[in-house]
């Protein structure tokens, strides 16, 4: 174990969070709490050269996509040293690479950080620019049978006026 990887063993055991070691050599998989999303997934990866944090967002929107992926570029501006990706299916990711000889335990405290809050803090507004009509009818739907309507409360400002005012929660 290298010098870097042993700073990750000890960074997690420091830490309160959940990790488990990854498929891969050098990788661990590291549970982040959330507000808007229950936990961010975070894949860390040590490298020879570099240190790679990937996190999976929010799956490939049902519609709006351009505005969907526009605002998703506009946010790569404000982050340092993380940016908002897809892949080929469009599913969107964080992702970070740092070279080696720039990771400690202060990094790592800073990194999780920041990429909790890059895919926390707009969970809410990918959802409803992307699946805005899902949600109104997945909403509709809990009304109409009398369900819950707990995990989309959140929302109820968007949703409600259009079910006709009727509340259930």
């Amino acid at each position: 174990m290298n010098d870097i990887q042993q700073a990750v063993e000890q960074y997690l055991a420091e830490t309160e969070l959940e990790w488990e070691l990854g498929a891969r050599d050098g990788e661990w998989v590291i549970s982040l709490p959330g507000e808007r999303k229950l936990k961010t997934v975070v894949s860390l990866l040590v490298g020879e050269t570099a240190v790679t944090a990937t996190a999976f967002v929010i799956r490939h929107p049902d519609e709006n996509h351009s505005e969907f992926y526009q605002y998703l570029l506009r946010r790569n501006l404000r982050r340092p040293g993380i940016a908002y990706a897809t892949d080929e299916h469009g599913d969107v990711f964080v992702v970070s690479r740092t070279p080696v000889a720039a990771v400690d335990s202060a990094y790592l405290d800073t990194l999780f950080g920041i990429v909790l809050e890059a895919a926390d803090e707009i969970f809410n507004e990918l959802l409803v620019i992307g699946f805005r009509s899902s949600m109104q009818k997945e909403w509709d739907w809990r009304i109409s049978r009398g369900e819950s309507t707990r995990n989309l409360e959140a929302f109820r400002h968007l949703l409600d006026h259009d079910a006709g005012g009727s509340e259930r929660s």
